[in-house]
Formats: C-alpha cells, structure tokens, sequence
C-alpha cells in the first residue's frame, strides 16, 4: 500500500524540524500513541493502538531515521507487532521546504503487513493509516499552535 501528502504548516521548517523530533508532541500527536521514546540517536520504539473498525490492534515496534539531512529530509522506517494479527512494516520519505514563513512537508509512505492483517482488507486498512495520517498532522499542527492546509494525500 502507497500514501502520501503535502501539508503547508504555519511553521519554519526548523521549527516543525524540532516538533517532528519532540517525543512529547509525537504521543499527544500520533492517534492511539501510548508511548514513543528515543533509543539512539536514530531510533525509537512505540506502542500505538489503531482502530481499524471492526477490531482494534495495538502495534509495538521500532522506527529509525535514515538518510537524515537535518531540517531538509529523512527516512523513517519502523516494523511492528499487531499481536495475534501479525505484524507491519513501512516506511516513509519525508520532505520539508520553506514557503515564505511558512514550511512544506511532503511524504510519500509505503506500508505491508501479514496475511493475518491483511485479510481484514486493504481498503479498510487504508482507510485506516490515511485515518492516522490526517489525525496525526491535525494534532501535530494544533500541539504547535499553527495553521495546517492540506495541499494532497
């Protein structure tokens, strides 16, 4: 499965640099995030529950940053277990740009899973991370007090 998006945030790009790498906006941001902790200077475990309608799974797992151009670009990736389901894996390609005052995050994200979890459906899968994305960056923006315009996903 494929995603992607650009947000124009109310924000300097250093500033929403900062906030993408804050724990603490990250739980409070990331939907069903009960925690999320640096490991390294390049990796982090999490724990998010996510509702995928007719079930809800929790998902434990690490991320890591890689080909990372601070304040510019990244690439986070990250493997989980959804318990009983199985597990997930994706990664994403992170872009920020200034626009006048503002920044310009753009991504673009693949994701898989097991068998287990996708027989629960792609679409309702989908529905589901594009669910997260959109909760996610509205938090993100609300958590730095700044505006959030949807450009695509």
């Amino acid at each position: 499965m494929e995603f992607g998006g650009r947000y124009r945030i109310g924000a300097s790009r250093l500033k929403v640099w900062a906030a993408l790498n804050d724990t603490e906006i990250l739980k409070r941001t990331i939907p069903g995030c009960s925690r999320i902790e640096w490991t390294s200077e390049s990796t982090l475990e999490a724990a998010i529950t996510l509702n995928l309608g007719v079930t809800k799974l929790t998902v434990t797992g690490d991320l890591e940053l890689t080909d990372v151009t601070p304040a510019q670009t990244y690439t986070l990736s990250g493997r989980g277990k959804g318990g009983l389901l199985g597990r997930a894996h994706g990664s994403a390609d992170i872009t920020l740009s200034d626009a006048g005052e503002d920044c310009i995050l753009s991504f673009i994200a693949t994701a898989g899973a097991s068998n287990a979890i996708m027989k629960l459906g792609k679409a309702l899968i989908g529905n589901a991370a594009q669910h997260v994305i959109d909760g996610f960056f509205k938090r993100f923006a609300e958590a730095m007090e700044v505006e959030l315009e949807v450009l695509s996903r």
